[in-house]
């Protein structure tokens, strides 16, 4: 018995299969068969209280077999339960046959071989047996062998089901295969009764989305007779992926009853898009709409606060998260949300107490606390964590080295940076990619070594991207060095031709050693290509989280002239402990005096006044610069920081800055 046993758990042969299982059963008793590695025990046939007929006996042991069928959880109980249903003469018996070669499929059961092998030894299959093989092979692939079969089905005249076209669909969706998807489209129409199907219906909009055609998504959806949540929801979600959030909100007001999948897809979509504001307003009406949340709604909200960088929303956001099931000392996934959304928000030392309350950290967890602390210029403590990390068993990836490289290029430890990113592949198996370049590249292009950093960049295993180049390009105006910079900033035209942020660094660049023609050249350069310069715009966040927006030149707040007052009464401070006004910092060939009157309506000037007017005394003033900051802004955060005694964070683009006492915590190395 052992040896047939043996022959059952390690044969591919299906004949070898069929004789060892006939066997096997004849040597066994009833009992004995049912009791089989966590079987249930089928019920006795000969109840005493009613008579069942033949037909009622086969249909009751098909519905146990199928149910034993569910309940397996290894190969060799599903080669047990094979050996039964051929003993019991149901191996031809299509609804116990297509359940067992999907349970197969689920397990991972290669389709070309034991599956198929079942399939074809069942005489007369019907629609559903074909359409399981024609799932298997859509799941498995080669996704060829789901079409064939699908033509040798319509061939031998069996007519297909709703199932057989989803699982068409979903195999056209995984290999993105629009063009085929689109003749199974045909023929659920010329069959005729599935274009209406809403099963049919949600796998096929589902398809053209993958498959990048969202507006034959949105015609299907149109067109379709009944819709349920699910049909909704997929062009919802598929909108927001495509940054198109106007279509997604009229989709969402018009949804019936918005469960937390939908809700979800908005929140997301809206942070993901960039638009916090609205992200956090959408979780606020899902709040008071009573919906549940998971830990894919607080990531996305917990991503809007980071982008954000208000505290009082973060913390507000934390208490939801506590309250929760997704607790972040229990929840890796919440929990690294968290150290990244402190992190943009100017509070790493919040964050940092987030990672150590973690019980479970993973590689997100460690590279998120990584980036945060070089963000913050925490370089040294970045560096430990990384060797700290590498003590565990967690294993860093592309984003850890990100995170570490930055670092060193914070506060410019050029020779750490050469190490790490020479061992990166060799010791760790990170392969460096264009983000580690480009790394590379802002680390010695900030210490000065130009020329080491454009030679690093040239002999790149693939070609630079606009990063690489913009890094580059960033730190030729560092040194002010236009001859560096006019070779990056040829590549990054015609990488990037309509990335006006380019052709700024460039005239500034020209502009910090008086070559203004160049100056005047590249300006004509960019009227000729329409391009118009971002507006330079700071926010700071003041009482009660009431967060104040101002735009580069903003004089319609109400509070204009008191801030504009506060402003001069701060500078004239500055100047009697001996500041000058930077006018390197305006790009342009104008009087000192209109030099003055810029620099003075910078956004970030203006949050400065702003805050200091609307802020209790002693407390942190918190700013958000959408462009890096510039220098002479940074002289003055610097000096009133000093004499208002107030701690000032300002987060530009690139990075924090912590003003105390009149010293920034990048060293004045940014």
């Amino acid at each position: 018995m052992k040896k047939m046993i043996a022959v059952l758990k390690a044969s591919k042969d299906l004949f070898l299969v069929q004789s060892a299982a006939i066997l096997l059963y004849r040597r066994m008793s009833t009992i004995s068969i049912l009791k089989l590695d966590g079987l249930r025990k089928l019920p006795l046939s000969t109840q005493t209280f009613a008579p069942y007929s033949e037909l009622q006996k086969q249909k009751i042991l098909e519905s146990h077999i199928v149910s034993i069928l569910h309940g397996c959880t290894t190969l060799n109980q599903l080669k047990q339960v094979h050996a039964h249903i051929y003993c019991k003469g149901l191996d031809q018996c299509c609804y116990v046959v297509t359940k067992l070669i999907r349970m197969l499929i689920k397990m991972d059961v290669p389709v070309h071989w034991y599956p198929h092998l079942v399939f074809r030894q069942v005489k007369n299959p019907n629609p559903f047996l074909w359409t399981v093989l024609i799932w298997g092979y859509g799941v498995q692939g080669p996704f060829s062998e789901s079409v064939h079969l699908y033509s040798c089905m319509r061939k031998k005249g069996v007519g297909p089901v709703s199932f057989t076209f989803s699982a068409l669909f979903k195999a056209c969706g995984a290999v993105l295969d629009a063009c085929l998807g689109s003749q199974v489209h045909a023929q659920t129409i010329l069959i005729g009764g599935f274009a209406s199907d809403l099963y049919v219906g949600n796998t096929m909009i589902d398809m053209y989305v993958k498959c990048g055609l969202l507006d034959c998504g949105r015609k299907v959806f149109d067109e379709m007779a009944e819709r349920d949540v699910i049909s909704w929801t997929e062009l919802i979600a598929a909108y927001t992926r495509s940054g198109d959030m106007k279509s997604a909100g009229d989709l969402f007001d018009g949804l019936p009853i918005k469960d937390m999948v939908a809700w979800t897809a908005m929140v997301n979509g809206y942070s993901q898009n960039a638009m916090p504001k609205k992200a956090l307003e959408f979780f606020e009406r899902m709040q008071d709409a009573g919906i549940a949340i998971d830990e894919v709604t607080l990531a996305g909200v917990i991503s809007a606060c980071a982008q954000l960088g208000a505290s009082n929303h973060a913390n507000w956001i934390r208490d939801i998260a506590e309250s929760s099931r997704f607790r972040p000392a229990n929840n890796v996934v919440v929990g690294s949300a968290l150290i990244d959304m402190y992190s943009k928000c100017g509070n790493v030392e919040e964050a940092y107490k987030v990672f150590l309350s973690m019980k479970e950290r993973n590689v997100f967890s460690y590279s998120s606390m990584i980036v945060g602390f070089a963000m913050h210029g925490l370089a040294h403590e970045a560096i430990k964590l990384f060797f700290d990390m590498l003590k565990t068993e967690v294993k860093p990836n592309h984003v850890t080295f990100v995170g570490v490289l930055s670092a060193c290029s914070h506060v410019g430890m050029v020779d750490q940076g050469r190490q790490l990113f020479s061992v990166m592949e060799k010791c760790y198996g990170v392969v460096p990619t264009a983000d580690h370049y480009a790394c590379m590249a802002d680390l010695l292009g900030r210490a000065g070594y130009l020329e080491e950093a454009l030679k690093i960049v040239e002999t790149m295993p693939m070609k630079p991207n606009g990063a690489v180049w913009g890094a580059l390009l960033g730190a030729s105006l560092i040194h002010k060095n236009p001859d560096v910079a006019e070779i990056t900033a040829s590549h990054l035209f015609e990488l990037e031709p309509d990335s006006i942020g380019n052709y700024i660094l460039l005239c500034k660049t020209y502009a910090s050693v008086g070559r203004w023609d160049d100056v005047s050249r590249v300006r004509k350069l960019m009227r000729g290509r329409k391009l118009k310069k971002d507006p330079g715009c700071s926010w700071v966040e003041v009482k009660n989280g009431i967060i104040q927006e101002f735009l580069a030149g903003d004089a319609t707040h109400p509070q204009t002239r008191e801030i504009r007052e506060a402003l001069e009464d701060l500078v004239e401070r500055l100047k009697a402990t001996g500041y000058q006004p930077n006018m390197g910092s305006v790009p342009y060939d104008v009087s000192d005096e209109e030099k003055k009157r810029i620099l003075m309506t910078h956004s970030e000037k203006l949050a400065l006044a702003y805050g200091l007017l609307n802020t209790a005394a002693g407390s942190i003033i918190k700013i958000m610069k959408n462009l890096r900051i510039c220098e002479d802004c940074h002289s003055v955060m610097c000096g009133a920081s000093k004499i208002t005694e107030r701690k000032i964070v300002v987060r530009d683009n690139m990075r924090f800055h912590h003003f105390i006492e009149g010293v920034c915590s990048c060293g004045n190395f940014w």
